[in-house]
């Protein structure tokens, strides 16, 4: 069915194309520019009687680069209002995506052209685009303008939505893939939270299972990176990357295996694995970026938390001293850098010399501790149905008992 549009020369649609069109062939002279202002003007009005609003688009936004070389910031934003809002004039979902795929696309292409007027271009697009995988395309167009234009801290705030995002989207794996990485990527150049960064870094690489042979081999470079970034952030103690399928395939890879050693050593070993590894492998780190005074650092908090997660809950300090390789003096200091960072919770009895823990940070949280804390809740839940139990069954005894003492 077509849809039937009055058009006049005060549309707003047509005011742009006459206005655009004027600027893109005023070097021309008037007496070729004018036939050409009125055939593109024509044309316009032709797609909007006949409700072909995705030709309308695109003939709106045929000079957009001459525009935005030309036109004042204010009077784009006017005109990129225009052709946005016409995304609101079909009912053709289909439709629909493919508009906001031209007008995102066309906005992204010289990204160092006013970044961040850009932005609120596609920001604006995003709003009134009304289907959801729509809107995870022009978002992913506002995640690489962001990188490529240098405007990343004004995205960053956006990522607290990321899951009520993903809820309204719908998309599947793949799609959750790309986001996840071109999250990471923006925080990883925005330098405002590398915790941030590594966190959905390990969303994206434990979106990949066994059976991706593919996707698998796709993921090595950013499996090696997340590892690096590991290792070198100071206050990144845990993570699950040993056993994701992306990273494990490191482990028999000709050239990354050592960075898989490298990630066992920082969550399985001690301070004694890693300078065997530093010895041989010296270079290798630098490559990475990786300062060995302060992976020994990092390797000896990590030391610590392996000796705390012990059944026994205590450590002697001898014991410290010599997993962290320290003097006999520096042992406190280190439990404290430790505390100070959350890691331990614990009591130094000097007089002992023993430090005696209450909580220990794990450095993974894999299957094998999701099982143990199920088996610790039903414990605790079984524990407190008897403390229910016994409590109805004392309050039903004195109650009794008031009543015989009350005859």
């Amino acid at each position: 069915m077509t849809t039937v549009v009055p058009t006049s020369e005060d549309d707003p649609c047509l005011s742009v194309v006459r206005f655009t069109s004027e600027i893109a062939w005023a070097d021309a002279g008037p007496e070729v520019a004018e036939p050409q202002v009125e055939r593109l003007c024509a044309e316009a009005q032709e797609c909007m009687f006949r409700g072909r609003w995705l030709d309308l688009v695109s003939l709106m936004l045929t000079s957009a680069d001459v525009i935005f070389s030309k036109v004042a910031e204010k009077d784009l934003e006017c005109i990129f209002t225009v052709i946005c809002n016409v995304v609101s004039s079909s009912g053709d979902p289909d439709e629909v995506l493919e508009m906001a795929k031209l007008i995102s696309g066309k906005i992204v292409q010289q990204p160092a052209d006013k970044p961040l007027l850009r932005l609120k271009i596609l920001f604006n697009l995003y709003n009134l685009v009304n289907i959801p995988y729509g809107r995870f395309l022009v978002y992913t167009k506002v995640l690489d303008l962001a990188i490529h234009g240098k405007v990343t801290e004004s995205v960053v705030s956006s990522f607290k939505k990321i899951d009520s995002f993903l809820k309204e989207w719908n998309i599947g794996i793949k799609d959750q893939r790309e986001l996840f990485l071109s999250v990471s990527n923006v925080l990883r150049e925005s330098k405002s939270s590398a915790k941030e960064s590594f966190l959905f870094l390990t969303k994206y690489l434990g979106t990949f299972t066994d059976e991706e042979a593919h996707g698998l081999i796709e993921a090595k470079e950013e499996a090696v990176r997340a590892i690096v970034e590991f290792v070198k952030a100071p206050d990144i103690y845990q993570c699950d990357l040993l056993e994701m399928p992306a990273v494990k395939q490191l482990e028999n890879d000709s050239q990354h295996n050592l960075a898989y050693v490298l990630l066992k050593i920082f969550l399985t070993q001690r301070l004694e694995s890693y300078l065997e590894f530093h010895a041989s492998n010296a270079e290798i780190l630098k490559s990475y970026g990786l300062v060995h005074d302060d992976c020994v650092s990092k390797m000896r908090l990590m030391s610590l938390l392996d000796l705390g997660s012990g059944e026994s809950g205590q450590i002697p300090y001898a014991l410290i001293k010599d997993t962290l390789q320290v003097n006999h003096d520096e042992v406190e200091t280190w439990v404290v850098k430790a505390i100070s960072a959350k890691l331990l919770d614990c009591k130094m009895d000097e007089l002992t010399e023993v430090v005696i823990v209450s909580r220990c940070t794990g450095r993974t949280f894999g299957r094998y501790h999701w099982e143990v804390l199920r088996a610790k809740l039903a414990t605790w839940r079984g524990n407190i149905a008897g403390v229910i139990s016994t409590i109805q069954a004392n309050k039903v005894t004195e109650e009794a008992s008031q009543a015989i003492q009350s005859r």
